[in-house]
């Protein structure tokens, strides 16, 4: 693409961009659209959260229309959102705008010469791992981001606990802190495998006892609310833990494959939502009731829905 579509092109996006704008302003304004006046930044979080989703299931498909159309509702949501805080005199959307274009410049100094973050280009940046220590070293010395107690404290503590284990995996693998082969993030999983069957085991060794009360001695009483507990809540809290472990465990396994968990667990679940309601439709029209007698016709129609595509 030559400079001159370039600038055509760019023309076009400030043109596109400023009809949204003015577009969101009418739909906010007295007079307006009911339901968009009601908003707040709050309640479209959701909103914003979902349409992301689809937007990433539209790209991992390959489907560029749809991709196209997907990336347009992010855009008009985050768009909202910021024309939200523009109205309470928070800030306003160009000046969020602004503050990502110069961030992103600060951060990119091998590629602008006139950034604020040239003072911690230490060496020729060709990869995309030197990027990512390059960005970090400016965010701290540039930036001036407060020295956190580790830096597992940079991931959000309400990021959706897959997304957090995700992400703090990488920052520790960043200090070096990681398994050194593939086989060895398996056997892992593996190893966790076990120990949830271990104590499922003794969970249901507790339960068999009949002893569900908790301890009730004059010592007890100044002990750890675990003590308190009887020895199957204990041993339930304990499988709870090792579940736990199994799915940190999956998902550092999924990293090391270059797979990420949320995008993956959005599309599980897409697509067990698209073969239940085709299950459920067919016993419908079958005539069948769904009551758990009838799982081989279930089955059938399961499989009907894979071989569809669905």
């Amino acid at each position: 693409m030559n400079d001159i579509q370039n600038d055509r092109n760019a023309e076009k996006a400030a043109a596109a961009y400023k009809r949204l704008y003015e577009t969101i302003r009418t739909l906010r304004a007295p007079g307006g659209c009911p339901w968009d006046r009601e908003q707040t930044p709050l309640t479209m979080r959701r909103d914003l959260i979902e349409e992301t989703f689809e937007a990433v299931d539209a790209v991992s498909a390959g489907d560029a229309a749809h991709a196209k159309e997907e990336l347009g509702d992010v855009i008009l949501n985050a768009s909202m959102i910021a024309y939200m805080y523009e109205q309470q005199n928070d800030f306003s959307v160009a000046e969020a705008l602004d503050e990502l274009t110069d961030k992103l410049i600060r951060r990119h100094p091998h590629v602008f010469p006139q950034s604020e973050g040239m003072s911690e280009v230490t060496e020729k940046v060709t990869t995309g791992e030197q990027v990512l220590n390059q960005w970090d070293r400016i965010k701290e010395n540039v930036e001036g981001r407060k020295q956190l107690k580790t830096i597992l404290d940079e991931v959000p503590e309400g990021f959706p606990p897959l997304l957090r284990a995700y992400k703090m995996q990488k920052k520790a693998a960043k200090k070096g802190f990681d398994w050194q082969s593939i086989e060895s993030v398996k056997a892992k999983v593996y190893e966790e495998l076990e120990e949830v069957r271990e104590a499922f085991q003794a969970l249901q060794d507790a339960k068999s006892t009949g002893d569900t009360s908790g301890s009730k001695t004059a010592a007890d009483k100044d002990s750890t609310p675990r003590a308190r507990m009887s020895p199957a809540e204990r041993a339930a809290l304990h499988l709870e833990e090792e579940f736990g472990d199994l799915l940190f465990a999956v998902v550092n396994y999924m990293r090391h494959l270059g797979v990420d968990p949320e995008t993956a667990m959005d599309r599980a679940n897409r697509k067990f939502y698209r073969r239940f309601a085709y299950v459920e439709e067919r016993m419908t029209k079958a005539g069948i009731p769904m009551d758990g007698d009838h799982l081989q016709d279930e089955d059938a129609f399961w499989n009907d829905a894979k071989k569809a595509g669905l």
